[in-house]
């Protein structure tokens, strides 16, 4: 202690940061890193799994994917609501006005908020190689080169019969970025074993098929972008930050990946919004993690969660995308091409680039031009500039989300659920006896568990979640839901606002407009602000997960391989994070140097 209390904590992170794996799994990315690194990796959570003639069948190429895309007409009214109400608040036409305006030309607005550093939408994307070739010994690459070989995988050398010196085979498997770019011609299945901050198991997605793929993502990134292999994975331990939306089973298997499978020394778990707090020097804050798939929102009191405030919104920074793609296609500003973000992951990924470069929030006409890209299966890569319209609009919905209209995926079948435990209700200290068909990884005895879990700031019981509730809405009933006043005053002048979404121009003031109209009027509360966060808001929960796993090492919450795969989990009597004010103090000393 004495020692940690005069460490510079720079020297701190130089001694304990170089074997500390930092893991913050979302619903759409991974970040993942060592805890030295100034940034994690930020890498697409999916895989591309080569079929076989004999396995592909009825073609599914995108295998999560099993929603409904038909907006009913109910949904479609009320979308157009919303739109209109957004519209009077941001003092633009209506949408029946709208079609009037539409012959006349309008006037283009400067997008204050354009930031060419944040990756410009005017670069195509390029579809992905499924082609590898191996070489063959019998002829060099000098010869290759003398007649006019290309330096693509997928060009045949000219001059050259490819079957007597090459061989062209599929890559059996394509991982991140690359895999949302394989054409949907190609024999290829895309896999996304998370969706909506849960397990994205299905009838055409079994749990083994989710936790294999989210296994293989993982370990395809320790080698390839960390270069930690296998062999030397027991030098190092793995830091697990969990956003809110997880039960504790899915928890339990992520744990059973990193020790059992992946072979990490050691692991601890530590949530994303308590990571939050830290990793921007606070120690209370209501913390609204907005992602590409799920808006969580919580608040945290002198470091430790409080449960009940916990609220899951299901939309996010994938659902504003396809917004955009609405809003634009209504005012017939959007080119005559084939997009479907759904159906082809490269259009979202141009639709995201849009989204970023391009909307925010503020009042008045919005307009840009901007160049939008065409991927048709087969053919090149199409370029079209064209006049995109109300780009204001779509962040709105945060706080309509009705104009949103996030598609339904099926939940996972209730059986999931009940073969181990109940993750919808209060199992927290139930006895379970072992099934005769549990592996040693994932058996935790009877009551084993139990000193594990209280010493970990999991939830015990989901989230609320509300379909139809705003954002602002959202904020309001989480902090309100504390009951003391005291706190309450506190945490509306301390609403810390993280992941991709929150990078979005003009969201802090419209955050903190919102959420002060949506406070009700017999409330003592007139003030409410946002805190600027002090690093990247998509890497603030990766880095404060960093923070926590230096100044927590070695304490009682780490879990050993050993103990894991072997005998379920022992755990001492360790001190909550709520009662270690030392430890609190070391993070303010952190990002305060």
């Amino acid at each position: 202690m004495d020692y940690l209390k005069t460490v510079v904590p720079s020297q701190l992170i130089a001694e304990r940061g170089s074997n500390l794996v930092i893991i913050n799994p979302g619903s759409a990315s991974v970040r993942i890193g060592l805890a030295h690194q100034q940034a994690p990796f930020n890498i697409p959570q999916c895989i591309a799994r080569y079929m076989s003639v004999s396995e592909q069948g009825p073609k599914r190429t995108v295998q999560d994917q099993m929603l409904n895309t038909h907006i009913t007409p109910s949904q479609h009214l009320e979308r157009e609501k919303a739109y209109d109400i957004i519209a009077s608040l941001l003092k633009i036409p209506f949408l029946d006005e709208e079609s009037v305006n539409n012959s006349f030309p309008r006037k283009m607005g400067r997008v204050d908020g354009y930031n060419p550093q944040s990756g410009r939408s005017d670069s195509a994307f390029s579809w992905t190689s499924v082609i590898k070739k191996n070489l063959s010994s019998s002829l060099s690459i000098e010869h290759l080169e003398n007649v006019g070989v290309k330096d693509e995988a997928l060009n045949k050398p000219e001059g050259v019969d490819s079957r007597e010196h090459f061989e062209w085979k599929f890559k059996e498997i394509i991982y991140g970025d690359e895999a949302l770019k394989i054409s949907s011609t190609e024999p290829y299945c895309l896999r996304r074993p998370i969706r909506r901050g849960h397990f994205n198991i299905s009838q055409h997605y079994p749990m083994q098929q989710v936790l294999e793929d989210l296994y293989a993502i993982w370990d395809w990134i320790l080698n390839e972008k960390l270069h930690i292999h296998r062999d030397d994975r027991n030098m190092f331990s793995a830091i697990l930050v969990v956003p809110e939306t997880f039960d504790n089973r899915e928890i339990k298997e992520m744990l059973s990946i990193l020790l059992r499978d992946l072979r990490f020394a050691s692991a601890v778990v530590h949530q994303e919004a308590l990571a939050a707090v830290f990793g921007n020097g606070l120690s209370t804050a209501c913390v609204v993690n907005m992602g590409a798939q799920v808006t969580s929102v919580i608040c945290i009191e002198d470091g430790a969660a409080l449960p009940n405030t916990g609220v899951t919104l299901p939309y996010g920074g994938e659902d504003i995308s396809r917004c955009l793609l609405w809003v634009e296609r209504h005012h017939q500003t959007w080119p005559t091409i084939r997009t479907d973000p759904l159906a082809k992951p490269i259009d979202m990924l141009m639709l995201n680039k849009l989204k970023e470069s391009y909307c925010q929030i503020r009042e008045g006409e919005l307009d840009a031009v901007a160049v939008v890209h065409s991927y048709e299966d087969g053919k090149p890569v199409g370029v079209h500039r064209s006049r995109l319209s109300a780009l204001n609009v779509p962040p709105m919905g945060l706080f309509f989300p009705l104009l949103l209209v996030p598609e339904e995926y099926p939940p996972p079948p209730r059986s999931w659920f009940h073969d181990f435990e109940d993750m919808l209700e209060d199992t927290w200290h139930m006895e379970f006896p072992r099934r005769s068909d549990m592996s040693d990884g994932l058996f935790l005895g009877v009551n084993g568990g139990l000193n594990m879990w209280e010493n970990y700031p999991v939830f015990p019981t989901r989230l609320k979640k509300e379909d139809n509730l705003g954002l602002a809405e959202a904020i309001t009933s989480s902090i309100l839901s504390t009951g003391r006043i005291d706190l309450q005053r506190k945490l509306f002048c301390s609403i810390q606002l993280i992941g991709g979404v929150a990078l979005t121009s003009g969201l802090v003031p419209a955050v903190e407009e919102r959420v002060l109209h949506a406070i009700p009027s017999n409330e003592a509360i007139d003030t409410v602000e946002v805190l600027p966060s002090r690093s990247d808001p998509t890497f603030v929960s990766w880095k404060g997960g960093v923070i926590l796993g230096i100044l927590d090492f070695g304490r009682d919450a780490w879990i050993h391989r050993e103990d894991w795969i072997r005998s379920g989990i022992h755990i001492g009597s360790g001190r909550k994070y709520k009662d270690s004010y030392f430890l609190q103090a070391q993070a303010m000393c952190y990002m305060n140097s």
